[in-house]
Formats: structure tokens, C-alpha cells, sequence
């Protein structure tokens, strides 16, 4: 169970960083299979040869377990709401990153979309459709040289006042990037640190970024999102908002 300090701090700052959420042992085991699927020999980095390998979709047994601890679900519940969020098999697309030379060219500001437009553009609105959490499961040891994500702490409360003007159809994830602020940009930055078997359980619309790695040991790391098994709501009758909707809120400034 999250802490009311935990709360408050996923609240305030747009994350809570949970260490041995899940073992290391089934860390270990999804990280050598990974290594397997990028082709490259773990013990030769001149196999390495690019800044970023990108593997998705998943379901091996050390993903489910990953995923599904005990630890996890209760977090889960309480930062979206019990039977709000749907169970997952997989952790989705993992981006590993290698010590290069080479600047990789995904590492800007953004906020992750969560669902296509009619134009075939990846989108957000101001309800997070399709989207209740942004998760950073973390497979390796991550340092502060190892490519950790760079997140903007308390960003997800600036976020909602550039969304609501666009309504359901919301903005692309570029729309979006280029309509942030100096004040957003200039908010403290964490770093997502930690050892493998952290996972940090961040609000969707967390401002965060890639970075080069400059460091000696690839980052293994997964980052699914949570999905929601009803949309956001913005206004509830009872007032039972969970934290995430909540932030969204005060980001409004109806609370």
C-alpha cells in the first residue's frame, strides 16, 4: 500500500517511485531474454552499434510477473481507483538504450498520447483517454549515467490548461510539445534512477524525456501504460476522484 506522503508526493511532484516492485530475479530473466531479441552480445559492445533498440509487444512470463504484484495492483488502485484499470499480460514497447557516440533523436519534452485521431495522429485530451497511468519498469540497474528518463517534476499540473481548450479530439503529442510553457520547462528535473525492480507509476501527463547514455551498461526499461477500463471523470457526482483525476483538477483549478 502507497503511504499518504507516497500520495501526496504522486499529487504534488506526478510520480512515486516504488522500489522492489517486483524481483529481481524476474528482472533478471526478462532482461536476458530481451538481450537475446536485440541481436547483440551482452559481452562485446562492439556488437552495440546503436544509441537505441526498441522491442515491444511482449507477454513472456517475466512481463506478466512484472506487472502483476501484489505491490503493483494496490498501488494501482489507489492511484486510479478500484475496477478502474484494466489488467495487463505485457509491458508493452521496451527502448533500450547503449552507451553510443551517436545522439539518439527521441529525446524532447513530451507527454506520451494515448490514442489515434481520425487523421491517424497519436493524441491526448484533457480526460487522458485511453491512458491511467504512465509506468517505468526499470530491468537494470539504472544510474545517473544510464539514459534514466528525464521527468519535470509537477509538470502534469501545467498540462491540463494546455488540453482543455481541444476538447474530446484533444491534441497530437507534437501539438502539445509545442504549446509548452517557459514555466514548464524550467520545473525541476528528476531523475528515474534506481535499482532493477523499481517501477515508477507516473499521471499520464507527466512531461518527460529520453536522454543519451553515458554510461557502460545498456538500460533495459519498459514503459506501459496502465489502461482505464471507463474514461476519466472530471466531475463526480460523489467526489470519489482518484489521485489521477484529482491532479487533473487542480490543474484546471476547479478544486
Amino acid at each position: 500500500m502507497l503511504t499518504e506522503a507516497q500520495l501526496q508526493g504522486f499529487r504534488t511532484h506526478g510520480f512515486v517511485r516504488l522500489e522492489e516492485a517486483f524481483p529481481r530475479e524476474v528482472a533478471d530473466a526478462g532482461r536476458d531474454l530481451l538481450w537475446r531479441e536485440t541481436g547483440c552480445d551482452p559481452h562485446n559492445p562492439a556488437t552495440w552499434t546503436q544509441p537505441v533498440i526498441r522491442l515491444g509487444g511482449y507477454a513472456d512470463a517475466p512481463f506478466r510477473e512484472a506487472v502483476n504484484t501484489p505491490l503493483l495492483h494496490a498501488a494501482f488502485d489507489q492511484l486510479v481507483g478500484a475496477g478502474r484499470w484494466q489488467p495487463r499480460q505485457s509491458l508493452g514497447t521496451f527502448p533500450i538504450r547503449f552507451p553510443s557516440p551517436h545522439t539518439p533523436d527521441d529525446t524532447g519534452w513530451h507527454v506520451d498520447a494515448s490514442f489515434q485521431g481520425e487523421d491517424g495522429s497519436y493524441r491526448l485530451n484533457v480526460r487522458s483517454h485511453g491512458r491511467a497511468l504512465l509506468m517505468l519498469f526499470l530491468f537494470s540497474d539504472v544510474g545517473k549515467q544510464d539514459a534514466p528518463t528525464r521527468i519535470l517534476r509537477g509538470s502534469h499540473l501545467d498540462v491540463p490548461r494546455l488540453l482543455a481548450p481541444a476538447g474530446e479530439e484533444g491534441l497530437s503529442f507534437l501539438e502539445l510539445a509545442q504549446r509548452f510553457q517557459a514555466a514548464t520547462l524550467q520545473r525541476p528535473v528528476d531523475l528515474a534512477t534506481g535499482s532493477a525492480g523499481t517501477v515508477y507509476l507516473c499521471h499520464p501527463f507527466l512531461v518527460h524525456a529520453a536522454q543519451p547514455h553515458h554510461g557502460t551498461t545498456p538500460r533495459f526499461l519498459a514503459q506501459p501504460p496502465l489502461l482505464p477500463t471507463e474514461p476519466l471523470q472530471l466531475q463526480r457526482a460523489d467526489g470519489d476522484y482518484s489521485p489521477v483525476e484529482a491532479a487533473i483538477r487542480q490543474g484546471l483549478g476547479t478544486v
